[in-house]
């Protein structure tokens, strides 16, 4: 019961934050995405690299920073800053390509090295891109789009959850081999609570601007890439043994934990949206 309070909690607080980050302004934007970017990037080096490459993951995480920061003011004020501004963000990138060569690892040691490159693909990437979501081609700030995003990846895992425990616990499995406990019934359950949701905010426009059929398609998609994304997380947590990739939310484990899936399923959803012309 302690548990489960901690947990009700701390989840209601995280979605406070999630919700001033996103509703207040850009520079709360800015600051919660930051954060984040930085907290998972070391939870996913600490899980995959443990006491390795101390310095050259200090500038991985800066090169992410870097990345963030570069695309936000390119987003932000397009008539100031030209989009090539952000290929400086490749000079800490350097930096740390250039340390490999002054690590004293054997070949096992330096093969790990590779996940400082991940860790930037996998995260800092995907954050920056967030930039694209909440700033419009003028540089008009508006969250509103995001938390649409983020309101269907929830309605997808309570969906997946729900379904999952009613009709899943003795199902087929879902990938087994990767998370045990995700069955089919949980996957396509999470997939109609989504598209459930696309649908109902389509008749907000101040969350989805868009028709049905593309409110639908959309969500449908970005429950797709966001199973995808936990699994993606899940395969990393089993092959370097641990349960979570952090403990900074207290019941729910790491950032990393609560944004797996919304790491895939916003860039996802981002790139639905402009080749539809609709972003």
């Amino acid at each position: 019961m302690k548990n489960f309070w901690i947990r009700n909690i701390s989840g209601i607080c995280f979605l406070g934050i999630v919700l001033a980050a996103l509703l207040i302004n850009k520079w709360c934007f800015a600051a919660f995405e930051l954060f984040i970017l930085v907290v998972m990037m070391k939870e996913f080096y600490k899980m995959t690299l443990g006491k390795h490459f101390r310095y050259s993951r200090f500038f991985a995480q800066l090169t992410g920073v870097l990345l963030f920061c570069l695309v936000f003011l390119v987003a932000a004020w397009p008539a100031r800053y030209s989009i090539k501004l952000v290929a400086v963000a490749l000079v800490p990138m350097l930096a740390v390509m250039a340390g490999s060569l002054y690590t004293k690892e054997d070949k096992k040691g330096f093969g790990l090295f590779s996940n400082l490159y991940t860790g930037l693909l996998y995260i800092a990437v995907p954050v920056a891109l967030s930039n694209l979501i909440v700033f419009k081609n003028a540089g008009q700030f508006s969250g509103s789009l995001m938390l649409a995003f983020f309101i269907i990846i929830w309605c997808s895992d309570v969906g997946a959850y729900t379904f999952g425990m009613l009709f899943g616990r003795n199902g087929k499995k879902l990938f087994p081999s990767v998370s045990p406990k995700k069955s089919w019934a949980g996957f396509w359950g999470g997939l109609v609570v989504a598209m459930v949701a696309g649908g109902v905010m389509h008749l907000f426009p101040s969350l989805l601007p868009y028709s049905l059929v593309h409110s639908l398609v959309l969500a449908a998609l970005m429950n797709v890439a966001g199973v995808y994304g936990d699994l993606f997380e899940s395969q990393w947590k089993r092959v370097c043994g641990v349960k979570d990739s952090g403990s900074i939310i207290p019941g729910h484990g790491g950032l990393l934990d609560r944004f797996d899936s919304a790491i895939f399923a916003m860039p996802v959803g981002a790139i639905y949206l402009i080749l539809a012309g609709l972003l």
